[in-house]
């Protein structure tokens, strides 16, 4: 099979899950997108936008468009770590010790509200997210493949809440926002709830095999010396910046550039275009940048672009 043959089949795992998700999500296309970018790169994504956008109904349609086993954890203050991770206790029926997994050990992970949890329990997600293990009682388990984290939090309503520490953040390949939707699409939103629940009529579009064979394709994506020149320099201007404190660590270089191949690949490409370099650096950079005054999210993607305006574009020779 050529690699135009494995392209092809990432286009149309897309398409797919566009059209699945689309069922009960009205007119979020590019962000269905960005969320397979993600899934191809085996990374995890955060949905932060104001109550009631679908930010947890878009995580459950792509959750269930998805061969995958799933589990939601509703993230509280009284949330302890043993809670997502499992717990051993003792079976007074068979007389020994067993092992009752957690939520965590599945492949699609719901972590709603994310910034209700205490920093204790959020720490035990950030070792699965990085790790793709967990621990317990000195004990060490591997989490399952592919495994994704789709967390979700509110921005606005920050009582009682624990804001997530930069080392978490930026264990997350991508921040997503939904935005309200047109007039229109809110119209056929309602036309479309009025009668059934579209989420609970999904049904698998891919198996997990399929999954982690895409995500092996979009590795074999080209990426030019000077394409890697240039997500360097958009790395390093963000560590120099006036607004910016503190820049994108390599784990970021990294994220730019697996998620360039990616949608290179959505594209019905093996190569990555400058283009597509730019497509990805505000979902995927945005969040990693410390401002050296308090700054919201959508100021620090005004940053990126200012930093993709400062980084020459190059050009075929």
């Amino acid at each position: 099979m050529t690699q135009t043959d494995d392209i092809r089949k990432v286009q149309e795992a897309a398409r797919a899950i566009r059209q699945s998700v689309g069922r009960v999500i009205v007119g979020k296309e590019a962000v269905v997108d960005l969320l397979m970018v993600a899934l191809l790169c085996e990374g995890h994504i955060l949905f932060e936008d104001v109550p009631g956008i679908g930010k947890t109904t878009m995580a459950k349609s792509l959750a269930r468009s998805l061969g995958c086993s799933f589990q939601r954890i509703q993230f509280t203050p009284d949330l302890l770590p043993s809670d997502i991770t499992g717990i051993t206790f003792y079976n007074q029926k068979v007389g020994d010790f067993e092992f009752r997994p957690g939520p965590l050990l599945t492949q699609v992970v719901l972590a709603d509200e994310i910034n209700r949890a205490t920093p204790r329990t959020q720490s035990a997600l950030l070792e699965a997210m990085e790790e793709r293990q967990i621990s317990i009682e000195r004990e060490t388990l591997q989490l399952p493949r592919p495994f994704i984290v789709i967390a979700t939090q509110n921005p606005v309503e920050l009582e009682g809440t624990f804001p997530l520490p930069e080392a978490q953040l930026d264990r997350f390949l991508m921040r997503l926002r939904l935005d309200y939707p047109s007039y229109a699409e809110e119209r056929l939103m309602l036309q479309r709830f009025r009668a059934a629940q579209p989420l609970q009529e999904l049904t698998p579009i891919l198996h997990t095999e399929q999954l982690l064979q895409l995500q092996q394709i979009i590795r074999q994506v080209r990426v030019e010396g000077s394409i890697e020149n240039y997500i360097v320099e958009i790395i390093h201007a963000t560590r120099t910046h006036n607004s910016v404190e503190l820049g994108v660590s390599p784990r970021g270089t990294l994220a730019l550039y697996r998620a360039s191949q990616a949608f290179a690949a959505l594209r019905g490409r093996n190569f990555v275009l400058p283009d597509d370099v730019k497509q990805m650096a505000r979902p995927v950079l945005a969040h990693r940048l410390i401002a050296t005054s308090r700054m919201n999210g959508r100021a620090m993607e005004m940053v990126i672009d200012e930093v993709l305006q400062s980084v020459a574009v190059p050009v075929e020779s």
